[in-house]
């Protein structure tokens, strides 16, 4: 297989991996794996066709994920109780409030860290309250500390001492120095709250946060995921708001991110056919090509391909996050640590 398509198409049309070989079905799984897209593959194929060699591979992949959800609402509680004299909203983000919000984004979805947003001018006694609660730092290292409080927006990640986990404050969706400059405060303040006092976004910032962590933040890797959870989350709000394209477009300029809505629309539509309306989504850019090349760079065995293209995403992702001879600084200090360059 020269790339993530046929993990496209079975996700997209369920029904065509019942025509797949033996070798094919190893490509897919494996393709599956390293694009974190096994659990929301494996639900896609309940009632098809497949060897029962997969079969164990997919209902593993089911009782996984059924387990990760469990873990990712327990660890938002966790947070919930730890913060319960604070007086802000605190909004669950990605995948813990898909699945918190019961969205059809959240059904096999992977959830990794748990990240959480409030009130900038929040952020001491959220991060005071945590460290109290059992929760410590990951980046000692002064460098990183500093340069995540001045230009990122998030805390450094905080891990618990105990249960192992790791949990992302964030007070914005994008960093300080990044071009487009979404209103967390119409974020917070537009956020539904859910049963247990804690609250999501609402629908239009939520399609919106994902599209905006998917092309103005990030290399794409991982992309394939992210554009499903932007699929699906299309699906479902469309369906249930008629208004929802008309609050789209109005929200997307609030958050300043009309151009990475556009392709977010555009190449969803591309990959998973996804119904958008064809006014929010622009004309086809020449870029669109390169940005699907990114997201397909995978082969048979899972395996990243592409380096040059990756590569030049790579570069373009921390050139959006800050001007340039910030990034000159960012990546000589880095290097001079011999580090990696912070996220």
């Amino acid at each position: 297989m020269r790339d993530a398509a046929l993990l496209v198409r079975a996700l997209r049309e369920p029904a065509s991996a019942a025509t797949l070989t033996s070798s094919q079905w190893s490509e897919l799984v494996s393709v599956a794996r390293a694009e974190s897209l096994i659990g929301s593959l494996a639900h896609r194929l309940k009632g098809i066709s497949v060897p029962d060699c997969m079969q164990y591979v997919l209902d593993d992949a089911i009782g996984a994920h059924d387990l990760a959800r469990q873990q990712a609402l327990w660890e938002a509680d966790c947070a919930r109780r730890a913060l319960i004299n604070y007086s802000g909203k605190i909004v669950l983000m990605k995948g813990t409030a898909y699945v918190a919000a019961n969205l059809d984004a959240g059904v096999g979805r992977s959830i990794g860290d748990l990240d959480i947003m409030v009130a900038r001018d929040d952020l001491a006694v959220v991060e005071s309250t945590l460290l109290d609660a059992g929760w410590e730092w990951v980046k000692p290292d002064p460098y990183d500390d500093q340069y995540y409080r001045d230009h990122m927006h998030e805390l450094p990640p905080l891990i618990h001492r105990e249960r192992d986990r790791m949990i992302d404050v964030h007070h914005t969706t994008l960093p300080l120095t990044a071009r487009p400059t979404p209103d967390a405060q119409a974020m917070r303040d537009n956020a539904i709250a859910l049963d247990n006092g804690l609250h999501v976004m609402a629908p239009t910032d939520m399609v919106l946060h994902s599209i905006a962590h998917l092309f103005a933040d990030g290399d794409l890797a991982g992309g394939l995921r992210n554009l499903w959870d932007i699929n699906l989350l299309i699906r479902q709000f469309a369906q249930d708001d008629e208004e929802f394209w008309t609050e789209l477009g109005v929200r997307a300029k609030t958050h300043d991110l009309v151009q990475e809505m556009e392709r977010g629309l555009r190449l969803a539509a591309r990959l998973y056919h996804t119904p958008v309306y064809k006014y929010r989504a622009g004309q086809t850019e020449f870029a669109d090509y390169l940005y699907v090349r990114r997201l397909l760079a995978r082969d048979g065995y899972g395996r990243e391909t592409r380096k040059l293209t990756r590569l030049a995403f790579y570069v373009r992702s921390h050139w959006l996050r800050m001007p340039p001879m910030m990034l000159a600084r960012h990546l000589w200090t880095k290097w001079r640590k011999g580090g990696k360059p912070s996220k």
